[in-house]
């Protein structure tokens, strides 16, 4: 079986009322559909690469290449974890938690996102959390990292919630014109004695020497 050669087939997060695994092709194309038919709000830029500001089938097609991508570029010294989100049995949306020399740095990023239907229900701040379990409880992670941008106030929100911390500022180009974004940073014994929600790991041991670990 193809899992006997990639265990990460196997990886599931499990919270109340998600469940974080990786897609098949055919619910991955359920995804891109997702996608398609928009994020987030008209007008609004969350991300510097702005893969959203195509046309329908250009941001399906993204989200189809990208989980392509980060499978077949996939190292121990550079990795892009990325699971689709599933509510019931609806694919809602993607996360990810990539790292590069995880085995030294024991440092990780999230990044997310969900159908617009489906913001506003508290699904995107679980889903991180169940990374965040992932990374600390499973993969012994010392930090995780973000950064967001200044306007981007359902972002910054959920990394209250989860416990980030500023870590100072990045300044990028978009479009010609610097964008300010504020560095977030949650370390292991912050995210140790804040409440958690309950995730339940099931295949991680397998997974460990393609983390690098």
């Amino acid at each position: 079986m193809i899992a006997d050669y990639w265990p990460v087939l196997n990886l599931s997060l499990t919270t109340e009322r998600l469940v974080l695994r990786a897609p098949s092709d055919d619910e991955l194309a359920t995804i891109a559909d997702l996608a398609a038919a928009g994020v987030h709000a008209p007008g609004e830029r969350p991300y510097l690469r702005p893969w959203t500001e195509g046309t329908p089938h250009e941001r399906a097609v993204h989200v189809v290449q990208q989980h392509w991508r980060r499978r077949g570029e996939w190292t121990p010294e550079g990795w892009e974890l990325e699971f689709g989100v599933f509510w019931g049995n609806n694919p809602v949306g993607m996360v990810a938690l990539r790292s590069q020399d995880f085995r030294a740095r024991r440092e990780v990023k999230t990044e997310s996102w969900l159908g617009i239907e489906y913001h506003r229900r508290g699904l995107g701040t679980e889903a991180r959390a169940a990374l965040l379990h992932l990374a600390f409880a499973g993969l012994g992670a010392e930090s995780a990292v973000s950064e967001v941008f200044q306007d981007n106030a359902a972002s910054q929100s959920v990394s209250r919630r989860l416990g980030y911390a500023k870590d100072g500022i990045s300044r990028d180009v978009r479009d010609g014109a610097v964008v300010v974004s504020d560095r977030l940073r949650l370390d292991r014994k912050d995210w140790a004695a804040s409440e958690r929600i309950g995730v339940e790991v099931e295949g991680v041991q397998s997974c460990l020497a393609l983390f690098g670990l």
